[in-house]
């Protein structure tokens, strides 16, 4: 095992910890030398890991601590690579550079074997999804994150034009269409709203009276058909 990922593996392991825990326990979970262990918390402490306690007490990693990017393994440099190739061609274009900016800022820090990792990565993402949102996506999940009542023109499958007001709560990324998850005033119950139906929209200036968290909740203890409904 690298050198990194051992310490990435220890960091993973104190986390899993509230208390302090023998240098013993963390070697054979771990999978090294108890000898080896100790040089790897000071390496890491050195740092800058929080982490608190000596040899014969336990040791305790503090909240608050950031992996340094240097620590990515392999497999998770992928997976931020594919999730950054992703966003840029499923997003909206603001949320879509977003994320190229965000992937840029972490390459940047790392050292640079890994940043060649991130420029030969081969995990590809397929052609850009067919369509155009008539709903500004930025401005929906402006309003998930305030917590805002939206009032939407909504046009069904059937071109029957409705007005909503509905307290999103999530929004869906999918393959070719994207969707607002919502509860709907008009029929007092979860709905799924596209967003290249949604004609026009308006956020409102009052808070919808009940917290994303808890609505999202109870939209995921919903059976499948339930939610396709």
């Amino acid at each position: 095992m690298a050198r990194s990922e051992r310490l990435l593996t220890l960091l993973q392991t104190l986390r899993r910890y509230r208390r302090p825990v023998s240098g013993a326990v963390l070697a054979e979970e771990t999978g090294v030398s108890l000898r080896t262990l100790y040089r790897d918390i000071a390496s890491l402490q050195s740092q800058g890991a929080l982490i608190e306690g000596e040899a014969g007490i336990g040791y305790v990693l503090r909240p608050g601590f950031m992996l340094p990017p240097m620590m990515f393994s392999e497999d998770e440099i992928e997976a931020l690579v594919l999730g950054s190739r992703w966003v840029a061609r499923a997003a909206e274009p603001r949320l879509a550079a977003a994320g190229a900016d965000a992937m840029a800022k972490i390459a940047a820090v790392l050292p640079d074997d890994m940043r060649q990792e991130v420029d030969s990565a081969t995990l590809l993402v397929g052609p850009r999804r067919h369509g155009e949102d008539k709903a500004d996506l930025s401005a929906i999940r402006k309003a998930i994150r305030s917590e805002r009542i939206l009032e939407i023109n909504y046009s069904d499958e059937r071109g029957a034009v409705s007005i909503r007001r509905v307290w999103p709560f999530a929004l869906g990324y999918f393959e070719h269409v994207r969707v607002m998850v919502a509860w709907c005033e008009l029929r007092n119950d979860f709905r799924h709203f596209r967003t290249d139906r949604i004609i026009d929209m308006a956020q409102q200036e009052v808070r919808y009276p009940r917290r994303r968290a808890v609505l999202l909740k109870e939209w995921r203890g919903l059976d499948e058909y339930t939610r396709n409904a």
